[in-house]
């Protein structure tokens, strides 16, 4: 988890815009639903603009909705979803719009348990599997954060510590660009790691 300072620029602080995320993903876990308007309701409301508290990267994987998972309504997050919730240079311009322009100030890497694309990277690098060519050139950009993963480990073990080197990769790659150094300079961003057990929906943060 990384964290820099909040400033008065900020709409909202990243420290309450992580804590409404949470508190939301209890609420589904519960079965305990607050998002109870109409979407032609909350629709109206946001013509004029939108004004989301948290930037969500994750997976493109039919089972792991964000707005679901988190008991989000229309307008409170901006989520951009890629397999493998790689950064690819239309993921990081859309990060970076959500930066600049929509200002906010907590930002999620979501990688979820079973990835399908994250084995098939691990399948790519130990097994020599190769894919159709625009899945192999996703899957390449997933390989390097696998360094560390250790061969001798079984299946399950092997993927469940990919998923989370994957998001951590992710994670760096957001850090270590120019765009992301600049929003850290601004004094206002939170970026984070997450997982979600894909069996019950609870997401776990990553220290």
């Amino acid at each position: 988890m990384e964290t820099v300072p909040g400033d008065e620029d900020c709409p909202v602080n990243a420290d309450d815009a992580l804590a409404r995320l949470m508190a939301g993903n209890a609420r589904f876990l519960r079965g305990e639903p607050l998002n109870t308007r109409t979407p032609m309701e909350v629709l109206a409301d946001l013509v004029k603009g939108q004004r989301p508290f948290a930037t969500i990267l994750g997976c493109s994987d039919s089972r792991v909705p964000p707005e679901l998972l988190f008991d989000a309504g229309f307008g409170d997050l901006f989520i951009i979803r890629v397999a493998g919730n790689v950064l690819s240079p239309e993921v990081a311009g859309s990060i970076q719009y959500a930066g600049t322009h929509l200002k906010t100030p907590l930002f999620m890497v979501l990688g979820h348990e079973g990835c399908g694309a994250v084995e098939a990277a691990l399948a790519a690098k130990f097994q020599g599997v190769r894919e159709r060519s625009r899945i192999q050139f996703l899957l390449q950009n997933l390989l390097p954060g696998l360094d560390g993963i250790d061969p001798q480990l079984p299946r399950q073990q092997q993927l469940a510590c990919a998923v989370e080197a994957n998001v951590r990769w992710t994670m760096h790659q957001i850090l270590d660009s120019p765009e992301g150094r600049e929003r850290v300079a601004e004094g206002c961003m939170k970026l984070v790691g997450a997982v979600c057990d894909i069996v019950t929906g609870r997401v776990r943060l990553l220290a």
